[in-house]
């Protein structure tokens, strides 16, 4: 039986100014990439050539890249994804626009297409221009409410980082408060079960506590709806497996994202971790109170490093 042969992995990352291409990068090469950022367009092949099966790169495309225009670029992937040789995959980063422009005021710097218009026009005027690109995309990850740490755990699952093939599965919580993930493929809200945030000794725990847990347990639907999910998702992984998707997301919503969502979340992933063995775990919103209460006190140094920062 003939072997198959290597290609070399290429990962371009493009998507709208300030939604963290940057830190998408080092994250990549911090998992054993290569990253490369604004690689002028006409030099993309040269450098692919250059290199062997072996090589992982990852490259960064923007509208401030030389030679950059969307048109040509689509034209250079259906070249590039025709290549026997190449794996290659696009990453957009998204973001909201007002989330964008709380970065960029908050850095101080300034948008590529907002020289001679407001900030908010330029990033507007940007989303359209790329708008191409996202519909391209083999991966879209949404960073607004992201911090790096979940952006990093989120990139390891939904683009299959981790060692092993076959489909990763992505398990979040959420704040149905602050929005859902946009990246979600299923959503499940479990604000019907008993909420432990009207119990004084509970509010200061999460989801991740087992009084918090054993609190919920209590309700007499937690049981049958956790049997009713995991029996639903038995057959439906290996058939989305089959249809050739290389991640799924699936995410618990409550109102604060800190109680149930949590619990459920961490359960599932568990009985994924047992049952499928490709799982990533991120609590998008578990701390959103304590960075609000630190928000209102200055004098309290926030410890979690978001990608403005990185910006």
């Amino acid at each position: 039986m003939p072997q198959e042969t290597p290609r070399m992995c290429v990962i371009l990352v493009t998507g709208l100014s300030g939604a963290g291409r940057s830190s998408a990068l080092r994250i990549l090469e911090d998992v054993g990439f290569e990253a490369i950022d604004n690689l002028p367009l006409n030099l993309l092949e040269t450098m692919i050539d250059e290199g062997g099966a072996e090589r992982k790169v990852a490259v960064g495309v923007d509208i401030r890249t030389r030679n950059f225009a969307v048109a040509p670029f689509l034209q250079q992937l259906d070249t590039l994804e025709n290549r026997d040789d190449l794996d290659l995959k696009l990453l957009f980063l998204d973001c909201d626009a007002e989330v964008l422009s709380r970065r960029f005021t908050e850095t101080r710097r300034r948008h590529p297409l907002s020289q001679d218009r407001p900030l908010h026009d330029g990033i507007m005027a940007e989303r359209r221009l790329v708008f191409p690109l996202r519909k391209r995309a083999d991966y879209v990850i949404d960073t607004s409410s992201l911090t790096l740490g979940a952006l990093r755990q989120q990139m390891v699952g939904q683009l299959g980082l981790s060692e092993g093939s076959g489909m990763a599965i992505f398990v979040t919580s959420f704040s149905y408060r602050l929005g859902l993930p946009r990246e979600a493929d299923l959503v499940f809200d479990v604000r019907f079960l008993t909420n432990p945030h009207y119990v004084q000794d509970l509010r200061p725990l999460s989801g991740r506590d087992a009084a918090v847990v054993d609190y919920i347990a209590t309700d007499s639907a937690f049981e049958p709806f956790f049997e009713q999910l995991t029996a639903m998702l038995r057959p439906l992984l290996p058939r989305y497996e089959s249809e050739g998707k290389s991640y799924l997301t699936i995410a618990f919503g409550c109102t604060g994202g800190r109680h149930r969502s949590v619990a459920l979340a961490e359960q599932l992933a568990a009985w994924l971790t047992d049952h499928w063995g490709k799982v990533s775990l991120v609590h998008r919103d578990i701390d959103r109170e304590s960075q609000r209460e630190r928000a209102a006190n200055p004098a309290k140094p926030d410890p979690q490093k978001t990608l403005k920062d990185e910006q």
